[in-house]
């Protein structure tokens, strides 16, 4: 089956769109994040999502009959490239983390009147959501989660501790993952809830400072909250999708959800390959331009070489959810995840080499873009798990050797090949 990655020439038209819009209307942004409360940000969106929503571009990690665009796992791949330049992009196209995974795990799991109460709203952006389940003890491991949720009556009461719940400080509802039947295999043991935010007993307690946003802040886009829940409360009709189902829908959520991880990371890398080559054309040192030295040369080739090779398998394993479907991209997801880390930590790193203290500083974007990079090594999963997944999987297709004699043994091939000739090896020789 051939790969095809084209697309249409009215979405390649919307792709050139996009490069503008971003670069134009969002870039500015970052500028002056740091000044800006929730509802100043939200009065600078209100206008720019209006204008995608005019294009057709709202929510199209959806299809059509939610509100989405149904574009497929290419076309957004390509979408989230130019998005992923700026981590605040996603918002103005209605398809940010958490938000975009929460709705496709309301679609996959929801009832009709989940959907209608809590995705409809999200889709339109008049909701916010967290999605909550990673735990202190239980990050690579979810079989290791503690929270519990246990029915009392017709409903449940939720008791536990998460951090790490993205925009859960500024979120409407949580999607949250509870244990329902601790002695059930480990991936059957835990549920997912839909927990309103106001709810007695779910206590954000902050939003905790990383490495990426090392400032303090609480209220606001971007952070992750971590939270106390203490007797929560909820309907049975909170339920979403049924009991020990909560792993399962979990990676029906992350496979796609990877795929556009990877896309936007090479958005970040091209910009950062931008700044590599710009500042190789003017900064002079030791006698020539900085793109006049084999190094730096090198540095540009490598990064070219990495990033086309990143793209080219992240576009593979949209295609091959395309038309396949998730579980036949699972490997070529997990290979893009740790590939993909890997090649965004490597641009920035020589962009931000090149230009020395500039770099180092933050007046440039470059140390903000290394601080997120070295957070993807581990976002949905950690290199270490993907590799462990890949290799696991390529070793089902291989059995150990007869004897234990590899298959590549040349004394033992040549002893073969040599009964397997026999006859003109004799005549030869005898003609010898």
């Amino acid at each position: 089956m051939a790969w095809d990655f084209s697309t249409d020439p009215e979405f390649d038209a919307q792709l050139d769109w996009m490069r503008d819009f971003v670069r134009a209307e969002i870039w500015p942004i970052e500028t002056i994040y740091g000044e800006l409360d929730q509802a100043q940000l939200d009065a600078i969106y209100r206008p720019l999502q209006e204008e995608v929503k005019a294009r057709g571009l709202w929510a199209a990690h959806l299809p059509p009959e939610l509100g989405g665009q149904g574009f497929g796992q290419v076309k957004l791949g390509l979408m989230h490239e130019i998005l992923g330049t700026s981590m605040l992009a996603p918002i103005a196209f209605g398809n940010q983390a958490p938000d975009s995974g929460n709705s496709e795990i309301l679609a996959l799991a929801g009832t009709p009147e989940q959907q209608e109460r809590w995705l409809h709203p999200l889709l339109a952006g008049d909701l916010r959501s967290a999605f909550s389940m990673t735990e202190p003890g239980a990050g690579s491991d979810p079989t290791l989660l503690r929270t519990r949720a246990v029915r009392d009556g017709e409903g449940w009461v939720i008791d536990g501790h998460k951090w790490f719940s993205s925009n859960a400080s500024i979120a409407d509802f949580l999607i949250v993952m509870a244990v329902t039947d601790p002695d059930a295999r480990a991936h059957q043991r835990a549920s997912m809830f839909i927990v309103p935010a106001e709810t007695p007993g779910v206590n954000i307690l902050r939003d905790v400072a990383t490495m990426e946003h090392p400032q303090e802040s609480f209220g606001k886009l971007g952070g992750h909250a971590e939270i106390r829940y203490e007797g929560v409360r909820v309907p049975g009709d909170s339920l979403l999708g049924g009991e020990g189902e909560g792993f399962l829908i979990a990676q029906q959520r992350l496979v796609p959800g990877r795929i556009h991880h990877c896309m936007r990371w090479l958005g970040v890398a091209s910009r950062a390959f931008d700044m590599l080559c710009e500042y190789a054309t003017h900064r002079y040192a030791f006698g020539s331009t900085l793109g006049e030295k084999q190094t730096v040369r090198g540095w540009i080739a490598d990064s070219a070489a990495q990033m086309q090779a990143a793209r080219l398998m992240t576009l593979h394993a949209a295609w091959k959810m395309d038309t396949q479907g998730a579980a036949a991209a699972r490997e070529d997801v997990s290979l893009i995840k740790f590939y993909g880390a890997g090649v965004l930590h490597d641009v920035v790193d020589r962009a931000l080499q090149i230009h020395g203290s500039l770099g180092y500083s933050t007046d440039m974007p470059l140390e903000a873009m290394y601080r997120m990079a070295r957070g993807a090594r581990f976002y949905d999963g950690p290199d270490e798990v993907h590799r462990e997944s890949v290799a696991r999987r390529t070793l089902r297709s291989y059995q150990p050797p007869p004897g234990g004699v590899p298959s590549e043994h040349v004394p033992t091939r040549r002893a073969a090949a040599r009964r397997k000739f026999a006859e003109i090896l004799e005549v030869m020789s005898a003609d010898g």
